[in-house]
């Protein structure tokens, strides 16, 4: 299990997100914490890069590094257009 740690701003960015994004974005975290590998490569040109996105809810998206050495998930943007 990974500990889940959130940036400043992405903390601002989640109060930010409608109603609507927040159950979604409850079951990102629980996927985060078991499965932070899960996500897609921030640069698709390096694949095997520590900094993912992964998508929730019907537009959301979360942008991570995992720090597996620490089993750390370190959530540092969140989206909702």
């Amino acid at each position: 299990m990974y500990r889940l740690i959130l940036d400043p701003v992405a903390e601002e960015q989640i109060v930010a997100v409608p109603d609507e994004a927040l159950s979604p974005l409850a079951e990102l975290f629980v996927l985060l914490e078991t499965s932070p590998w899960s996500g897609q490569p921030f640069n698709p040109s390096n694949p095997r890069a520590n900094m993912l996105t992964h998508a929730f809810g019907e537009r959301g998206l979360a942008t991570y590094i995992v720090l597996d050495e620490q089993r750390e998930v370190y959530l540092i943007r969140v989206e909702w257009p």
